[in-house]
Formats: C-alpha cells, structure tokens, sequence
C-alpha cells in the first residue's frame, strides 16, 4: 500500500488556500504600482512563434514533470488559477522526456488524457513521486496507483500501448525542441510567449506574468 506522509499532504491542501491568497496579493500589488511585467526579464517573446493547437481560444501551455519539485510547489497555485481561467483560454499541460522516469511518465500522461483522467491522478502522481520517494519507472507502478484512486488498471495499461498516446508523445517531444524549453516548468503563451517561475521571480510571478501575456494577446487580437 502506498504510504501518505500526512503532515505534506495537510500542508498541501492549506498551501491551496496560501497560494491562492499569494498570487492575489502579487497580482494586486503589480496593478497598484502601475508596473507590467518586462519582456526579456518577467518573460522572453519566441523568436519563431509556433502555430496553436486550438483555434479562436488562448492558449497557454505548461511544460512540466511528475518527477519535478518544482512543479510540484507550484501545484499550490496552479490549481485555483486554472479553475479560474476565462472561456477564452485553453490550458494544456505537455510532460517532458527529461528528469526521472521520463519515458513512462510522458507515457502515462497521455494515457491519463486519453482515459480522462488526468485531474483525478495530478495528485497522486505528485505526491506519490515528491512526498512518497516513489520512482514510478514502469507502466505496472503507475497502474497499481490508478487501481489505487478508483481507476481501472487494465484500461491504462492498454491506453499506455495504443497509437494515440505514442503519437502524442513524438508530438510532445517536438513542441519541446520547436520551444526551446529547456526546464520546467515553463509557460508559452499563444505559441509566441515563454515565462517560468525562474524568469518571473517565483511560482505566483509567473502565473501572474501569465496572466499579463493572456491579457496582452486578448488586446491584440
């Protein structure tokens, strides 16, 4: 059975809370100033923009890893940002084929997607690779942990082998190489924008920073 650390997973959930209030106060602080965040600081335009994926919406995407800790602390403020996010916007999260377990982590991402379940094992996956030291390096340990949170294990296995997930992870890996993305997390913004929480200051700088890049697409179109 997979072991909970219970003091991180009760401070996870009133970080949620503490995350929510951090970036509203961030944000809030930037509009009173009457400061925008700079480009080639806050954050970087592409210099070969790259063509969305979904047409007549925003779209913001977020290069990220299971097996990183840094997108794990920014989960505190991901998650009610995301939800809050305008009809006009699509976000889409893109694993990456680098750090621990890549391969079978990219793999699974996608197989949660084509199941429906990526919300449902966020989660688990973070905090069974970030709290609970799990390596998750194969399909079977991933699959005993979505038997574990109400998934069927036999529908992921076979979604990890299916055409569509092996598709989508040869696309995801040339999205990292046509982006430059070189670390997570990392933001693009309407295939044009590229923020992180390294270029922006922190994690709640650069979801706000984001939220600057959505607003300066929106005015432009």
């Amino acid at each position: 059975m997979m072991k909970v650390d219970r003091r991180a997973f009760l401070g996870k959930l009133a970080g949620t809370a503490a995350g929510v209030t951090a970036l509203s106060a961030w944000t809030a602080s930037v509009s009173a100033q009457g400061s925008q965040p700079a480009e080639g600081t806050q954050y970087v335009k592409l210099a070969t923009p790259q063509p969305v994926s979904v047409p007549g919406k925003i779209e913001v995407l977020e290069f990220f890893s299971y097996a990183c800790p840094h997108c794990f602390a920014l989960e505190t403020y991901l998650e009610p940002w995301a939800k809050k996010l305008p009809a006009d916007v699509s976000f889409k999260r893109i694993p990456v084929p680098f750090l621990a377990s890549a391969d079978n982590l990219m793999r699974s991402y996608f197989a949660f997607e084509s199941l429906g379940i990526v919300d449902k094992m966020t989660a688990p996956m973070f905090t069974a690779m970030n709290v609970n030291r799990q390596r998750l390096a194969t399909p079977d340990e991933v699959a005993a942990l979505v038997e574990k949170n109400g998934g069927d294990k036999q529908a992921f296995l076979a979604a990890t082998k299916s055409f569509g997930v092996q598709n989508s992870m040869v696309r995801a890996k040339k999205m990292l190489t046509d982006y430059g993305v070189d670390s997570t997390p990392t933001f693009i913004v309407q295939g044009e924008f590229l923020t992180s929480p390294a270029t922006a200051g922190g994690h709640p700088q650069a979801l706000a920073v984001t939220d600057f890049l959505i607003d300066k697409v929106r005015r432009k179109a």
